[in-house]
């Protein structure tokens, strides 16, 4: 055979190459289940069959009101059937789906509507005061559509219609907009802002479809799963969950305000068979005063910060069966996870706990991730000890930062993605986080920089040097914990009036909930030694590195 052979008339075709996209998914479940319940939301119930015609319905409306092409499409929403809509309706007009976090100032969400170029704008009626904040703070602010959701608080109308009325006017046989290659952005997803603003995720129809396979067959999807929607949708279109429990042909349970009680009334009442959480949830449910045992397992996806091994403990005893996995919104969800190994069944209950706050190794859908020196992309070696930037390399990481290319060129450099945390590697080959490049506190699963605190305090007219790390929290996993350094000769200011002080300045959740008056410890050059304030806040990475010597 000539070596050229597999070269001549073996090109792409209509037949041999379609596009990948997770909107495909949608079409599939209805076919095949159409009377299934695709949501649940408190006494609602609608089947596959009725939301996609509520899907095509809205993108039928989006296009009918001149969206084109790649105009972006926001949302502030819990996790309610009209976010979960959105992640169809909005991509098959051929929009761009921002989704973003309800628990930002107005000022936060004012960028993100400014810098994503927002044409129209969904609000839940429960964030309306928020948003008409934020759209004040607008040169020219998008259309904006009122979300009524029946389990919402009441609020203020601020749209020029609702949804309702808007899917109304939609053609539910509209065929949708589809892309026309795979590489084109189906979501727009911000940062929490680690050096200044956030930046822009874009998120390719290629990479979330991708990710959505790798969510399936990571974490084996059971048949008809029954998933709980505890994670925020707007958290990396909730690690593509939204487009995975469809293509599983599950139930979406949707939640607006999570708690303990909710989620313990969910599993009775509706079957919940999987959930992923933050470890705050975890904790909500180790604490609970109502804890129930599970009369059938349930699986749980944890990310962020570990949680404490009491939490793991707790949850475990009730019959939860918990995965800690790792992911970044650039990744477009949690590409790695600590596979549990069978050798590890029968150690002590305490060396589990500790093997179980590794990060853990790739899924088998993601490409090549490596802990190495970030400038000359030397790997450590597999000590456990030497430490590293963690890389990765794979074909659901994003297509780049909007409208930042110095940053997607630094955060390609080398042909990896830096993700910014530090981490080892042990001898199994698992890696393990043991700091953050940046300083980022993961609470509550939202990054907090520890930066944009800082300079919140140090604008406080008092004091002359500030340092922000994180702090264990039982409830949040870590919460920012402020050093204040004091001018000299100055009225000292209490803890509770720096903390007032940041509350005038930044979203309640980055605010610190301690404030410790000393010198900072820095060394000869002046830089602050935060690894010694670690030391004194607790920090759960030195908590970390102990339980790793177990």
């Amino acid at each position: 055979m000539k070596p050229d052979a597999y070269e001549s008339g073996l090109d792409r075709n209509p037949a041999n190459h379609v596009p990948l996209t997770p909107l495909g998914f949608l079409d599939r479940a209805a076919l095949v289940h159409p009377e299934r319940h695709a949501v649940v939301h408190g006494e609602l119930r609608r089947t596959w069959t009725e939301t996609r015609e509520r899907c095509r319905r809205l993108a039928s409306a989006l296009v009918s009101r001149g969206l084109s092409n790649g105009e972006t499409v926001s949302i502030l929403s819990p996790n309610t059937p009209a976010m979960l809509e959105a992640h169809y309706g909005v991509p098959l007009a051929g929009a761009v789906l921002n989704t973003i976090n309800y628990r930002l100032d107005a000022e936060g969400v004012a960028f993100i509507l400014r810098h994503g170029e927002c044409k129209l704008l969904l609000v839940d009626r429960e964030f309306a005061g928020l948003a008409a904040a934020a759209l004040d703070l607008l040169e020219q602010p998008p259309v904006v559509i009122d979300i009524n959701d029946h389990l919402a608080p009441v609020g203020p109308a601020i749209g020029e219609t609702d949804y309702e009325t808007l899917l109304a006017g939609g053609d539910p046989e509209f065929d949708g907009v589809w892309p026309s290659s795979e590489w084109q952005p189906i979501a727009l997803n911000y940062t929490s802002g680690t050096t200044g603003d956030p930046k822009g995720v874009v998120a390719s129809h290629r990479g979330t479809y991708l990710m959505s396979m790798l969510q399936m067959t990571n974490w084996p999807l059971a048949r008809a799963p029954r998933y709980l929607w505890t994670l925020p949708m707007f958290h990396a279109n909730g690690w593509c969950f939204t487009w995975a429990i469809t293509a599983a042909a599950g139930t979406h349970i949707c939640l607006r305000k999570v708690s303990a009680e909710t989620v313990f009334d969910a599993i009775d009442n509706h079957g919940v068979d999987h959930f992923c959480a933050a470890p705050i949830v975890m904790a909500m449910i180790a604490n609970a005063t109502d804890r129930r045992p599970l009369n059938t397992p349930v699986r749980v996806l944890t990310a962020g910060s570990p949680p404490p091994a009491a939490v793991l403990k707790a949850v475990l005893a009730l019959g939860f069966d918990v995965d800690h996995v790792y992911g970044i919104t650039e990744v477009s969800g949690t590409p790695v996870s600590c596979v549990w190994q069978d050798a590890w069944d029968d150690l002590p209950e305490n060396e589990q706990c500790a093997l179980r706050v590794r990060q853990g190794a790739r899924a088998a859908a993601f490409e090549d991730l490596m802990v190495a020196d970030p400038e000359t992309l030397v790997p450590v070696p597999h000590d456990g000890h030497t430490t590293g930037e963690l890389l990765m390399r794979g074909n659901t990481v994003m297509m780049g930062y909007l409208k930042n290319q110095s940053a997607t060129e630094k955060a390609f450099a080398g042909g990896w993605f830096h993700t910014g945390d530090v981490a080892v590697v042990h001898e199994n080959g698992y890696i393990q986080i043991t700091d953050r490049c940046k300083d980022v506190i993961i609470s509550g699963g939202e990054n907090i920089s520890s930066i944009e605190i800082e300079e919140a305090i140090h604008s406080h007219p008092a004091v002359l040097h500030a340092a922000v790390v994180a702090q264990p929290d039982d409830k949040w996993g870590e919460v920012p914990c402020a050093f204040v350094e004091l001018k000299p000769g100055v009225a000292a200011p209490t803890e509770e009036e720096i903390i007032a002080f940041c509350q005038g300045r930044l979203a309640r959740f980055k605010c610190p909930r301690r404030v410790i008056f000393d010198e900072l410890p820095k060394t000869a050059t002046g830089k602050i030694q935060k690894f010694l304030l670690r030391e004194r806040a607790g920090s759960r990475d030195a908590i970390v590195r102990l339980a790793s010597n177990c």
